[in-house]
């Protein structure tokens, strides 16, 4: 785990830097200068001017106390202009993963279930919608709905005081993006049940006389669980940094939509720093999958 996080950490800077252009040009070019100089001047104040590998030990360096360097465009300490974006992020893909799994299982364990009925040809031809249909068109539609029917766009525009407010403002960009991880762990769900269903133990647990709920539930479900948990935990990395189209959409000012804008400006610090904090999210999630394995399988056992 923490070689991952050294190797990512790596690529992050060693990449970021290869694109051409800093934070001196862009300013510079925006502010039409062509004093060498003081562009020179700006560079050594950033720290721009000493070597790659300079840099990245200050920036290790930096971390390891709690110190992410100053954003170069609003002069400002990056944790103070990452710290209140998180959360933001963390509600918006919570939601969407609660939205995911409470529709997602269930619908593909009944799915498998009910096999070839009318049932099971209706809720494929939502799982397909889901995966077809991209999460800032969903957001969109979603976005003219409440306009034609309420009157009113239920976008980000002060900070939601109260639980219930929250939940209003959030659960309407979480269940767009949702619908489309909802889809897939469906999907995933049922191929794994049917696959499941299957099975020697399967038939000789009915055999025995076993109920549906019994046989469905308790040995198939918990048995299928392996994919469909590691799929959800992938999700769950991927919404902590994935949500960029669906922020902008909803004007939510999250994590994702920072990180462009840190992109367009050269904000090395910001970037960086954000960058790492997904990676960070996923290698964590990853290993907390694992470690669920043996939990949901007795079969598994780590030495």
């Amino acid at each position: 785990m923490l070689l991952t996080l050294f190797g990512i950490s790596i690529l992050i800077f060693v990449m970021l830097r290869l694109v051409p252009g800093n934070i001196a040009d862009i300013v510079f070019n925006a502010a039409g200068m062509i004093d060498v100089a003081e562009k020179a001047k700006l560079e050594k104040e950033l720290g721009l001017d000493k070597s790659i590998v300079v840099q990245y030990v200050q920036w290790i360096g930096g971390l390891m106390h709690g110190d992410l360097g100053y954003s170069y465009v609003s002069e400002k300490p990056a944790i103070q202009e990452i710290l209140p974006r998180i959360p933001i992020t963390a509600k918006v893909a919570s939601l969407a993963l609660a939205f995911s799994i409470l529709f997602g299982v269930p619908l593909g364990v009944l799915s498998a279930v009910r096999q070839n009925t009318r049932l099971d040809y209706v809720l494929r031809v939502i799982s397909l919608s889901g995966l077809s249909i991209p999460a800032f068109w969903l957001g969109l539609l979603i976005l003219m709905a409440f306009v034609a029917w309420f009157g009113s766009i239920p976008i980000y525009t002060d900070p939601p005081q109260g639980f219930w407010n929250t939940l209003a403002l959030y659960s309407v960009p979480a269940m767009a993006v949702g619908f489309r991880s909802s889809a897939l762990v469906m999907r995933l769900t049922r191929s794994s049940m049917l696959e499941v269903l299957r099975q020697d133990y399967i038939r000789t647990a009915r055999a025995k006389g076993a109920t549906d709920r019994n046989v469905n539930y308790h040995h198939a479900l918990r048995n299928a669980m392996l994919p469909v948990v590691t799929v959800i935990g992938i999700e769950a990395a991927f919404l902590m940094g994935g949500l960029i189209v669906t922020e902008t959409v909803f004007n939510i000012p999250g994590v994702a939509r920072f990180l462009v804008e840190a992109i367009r400006w050269r904000d090395y610090p910001i970037v960086q720093n954000l960058v790492m904090f997904i990676a960070v999210v996923a290698v964590s999630i990853n290993f907390l999958i694992d470690l669920l394995y043996a939990v949901l399988d007795p079969r598994i056992r780590y030495a």
